[in-house]
């Protein structure tokens, strides 16, 4: 079976294309790095061949400091794609395609407005903010799936909970509280941010930004349209764990890194 093609769409200042090319294609994706200035133009002058994002089955916008982020994180990077590409990533997401967002690309897609797509308003609704801290976090974190959530989310299906890396300075996730509610209530909350007995906790610093709710990503109601502030494609071999020289010796050590889960369960869905 052909393998499932990945456009992983940067701009200046994205980080984190590099990292998650790799993590698709060690799970089967045929994967390019595309500039958002080669989709709006429709062509590519290294390759010579012509690019439009209608040739991928899934969209991956990654992590980094997309335009430096001014104004505040992810805005420039989401007006941009909206003015220049709007109708292009809208019939995308509107199509049996996937997208995924990661870290800046999370805040990119929520100030879209494909997250969290209440209703099928592709308009902002939500935020990532400043951490409580007012400080940026690097660091480990435990994510659990709400209880009762259900497996909507295409990206996390089988997933019950998952250690992963973070590096933000916006990252608190902050809506009104009767839209919490309804993101709970329809299944749209993938993971929240969890202490170590597995249970979601508004406390620092497991909860490393102060996300209302502890959430930490969503997926809007189709469940193909996943964003996430942890990055799983930095954690795609088993040394890339803090922990891995006491799994390693105990025996607890995985056999790949499990942030490669996520990306497979993209590529699996085309199959």
């Amino acid at each position: 079976m052909e393998k499932p093609k990945v456009c992983v769409i940067r701009t200046d200042g994205t980080n984190c294309d590099r990292e998650t090319k790799h993590a698709f294609e060690l799970v089967g994706g045929n994967t390019d790095i595309v500039h958002m200035n080669t989709l709006i133009k429709g062509y590519d002058p290294a390759s010579k061949r012509k690019v439009k994002l209608s040739d991928y089955d899934i969209l991956a916008i990654p992590g980094g400091f997309s335009n430096g982020d001014y104004i505040a994180a992810g805005r420039i990077f989401s007006s941009d794609l909206e003015h220049f590409l709007g109708d292009e990533i809208n019939e995308f997401a509107s199509s049996d395609k996937l997208i995924i967002g990661i870290c800046n690309g999370f805040q990119a897609l929520v100030k879209y407005g494909l997250l969290p797509q209440l209703d099928g308003r592709v308009e902002q609704t939500t935020t990532l903010t400043y951490n409580d801290s007012g400080r940026f976090r690097c660091d480990w974190v435990n994510l659990v799936k709400p209880d009762g959530n259900g497996e909507k989310c295409i990206w996390t299906r089988g997933i019950e909970s998952i250690d992963l890396p973070i590096a933000h300075g916006e990252g608190k996730f902050n809506a009104e509280a009767r839209l919490m509610d309804r993101l709970f209530r329809d299944g749209q909350v993938v993971f929240q941010y969890a202490d170590n007995q597995g249970n979601p906790t508004m406390d620092h610093p497991e909860n490393p930004n102060g996300s209302l709710r502890s959430i930490a990503g969503i997926c809007d109601p189709s469940g193909q349209i996943f964003g996430l502030m942890p990055h799983p494609e930095r954690y795609w071999k088993p040394g890339n764990h803090r922990l891995y020289t006491k799994q390693k010796i105990d025996g607890t050590a995985p056999s790949e890194g499990l942030g490669l889960q996520i990306f497979r369960k993209g590529v699996e869905y085309f199959r």
